[in-house]
């Protein structure tokens, strides 16, 4: 491709699910008055950006931290399934802390040991959520040539998709995505850059 496209990626802004340590995709869950202020801020990091489209998971503080963005550029979000989440079936929405770790471990052992094939309970393999996740990204990417453009999910889907797609591997562990923290990746029709992991 000889135009590159930018794409600024981002989790979410705070949500009630997190303040609330609720584990799972929980589409529902909406910005704490503190997200809101973090997806003020991330719009104002990128005011000064050519950004063309928004994009955000389907879930509702994905879409709310979006809208922040997109306002200050006077577009309007573009909600994609793949992008949300990962599922973890007959646990959504749980409290319970050995839920919350079991899904850390499977986080670790997708992005840190390859095991794609592990899951929480009944949800979704790593290999489902990569599949997803890294086509929403392909295909965003596919029709921006030369453009710049914003996409926010969450953290788990975005880290297993990054780090396979941008050949981080293990190197990401231990540096979750911060909240409404804009990084820059790149795709040049052959190859993935992320040049600056946040932390």
């Amino acid at each position: 491709m000889s135009n590159p496209v930018r794409l600024w990626c981002l989790r979410h802004a705070e949500s009630e699910n997190v303040t609330a340590a609720l584990a799972g995709a929980l589409p529902n869950a909406p910005l704490t008055a503190h997200g809101h202020q973090q997806a003020v801020r991330a719009a104002h990091t990128l005011a000064g950006e050519p950004v063309s489209n928004v994009y955000s998971s389907t879930a509702l503080r994905s879409r709310q931290t979006a809208q922040a963005l997109a306002a200050a550029h006077d577009l309007q979000v573009q909600p994609i399934p793949g992008l949300v989440e990962i599922g973890i079936g007959q646990h959504e929405g749980s409290s319970d802390p050995t839920v919350r770790a079991r899904t850390a471990d499977v986080l670790r052992a997708w992005v840190v040991d390859g095991h794609l094939d592990e899951r929480v309970a009944d949800g979704e393999t790593g290999h489902e959520v990569l599949a997803r996740t890294a086509t929403a990204l392909r295909r965003i990417a596919e029709q921006h040539p030369g453009e710049t453009v914003a996409v926010i999910g969450h953290v788990a889907s975005l880290t297993l998709a990054l780090s396979h797609l941008c050949e981080l591997g293990s190197s990401v562990w231990g540096a979750p995505l911060p909240h409404a923290v804009p990084f820059l990746v790149g795709w040049d029709g052959a190859r993935w850059r992320c040049p600056n992991w946040p932390t």
